[in-house]
């Protein structure tokens, strides 16, 4: 799917937002209904470490919002979204530009919105690999998001 004007300019936005820009890492891609987003990662001045490969931390610092910000957007405005807890596994240095891939699909919006609808809250775990450019995982992230339903205006 392609992206949207909207979308686009939300991608320009989010590369040029300071706390994301020091990272290194680069959004390429929102689709226009959000449900796929790829970063990219190079190895740069900016990204080096003392030993010449990509710092761990623009790892994941590249990768960090980005489930968050896709569910906000699919979920909508009925939901609250947070990040809860995350671990990165480090494979192999990363000595060329990586990259990562998000995906959200129909099941498992379906499987969210059934979980709420039995419990009040639901922690979901979602898993993401930086790659590089012969599909190599250099760095696997996984993402423990927290998501509950807004309550109703005067209800504390």
């Amino acid at each position: 799917m392609p992206e949207s004007i909207r979308t686009r300019l939300i991608r320009v936005g989010f590369n040029w937002f300071p706390a994301y820009r020091g990272t290194g890492g680069r959004i390429t891609y929102i689709a226009r209904d959000w449900r796929e987003i790829r970063v990219r990662l190079p190895l740069s001045r900016r990204t080096r470490n003392y030993v010449g490969t990509i710092f761990g931390g623009s790892m994941y610092g590249a990768v960090d919002p980005i489930y968050m910000v896709m569910l906000i957007q699919v979920l909508g405005p009925r939901y609250v979204v947070w990040d809860k807890a995350a671990s990165i596994r480090f494979r192999r240095p990363g000595r060329t530009t990586l990259h990562a891939r998000f995906v959200l699909d129909d099941a498992e919006l379906d499987a969210i919105r059934a979980a709420l609808a039995e419990a009040p809250s639901v922690d979901r775990t979602y898993r993401v690999e930086l790659v590089d450019g012969e599909g190599v995982v250099h760095a696997a992230v996984e993402k423990v998001v927290h998501i509950r339903l807004k309550k109703p205006a005067g209800e504390g």
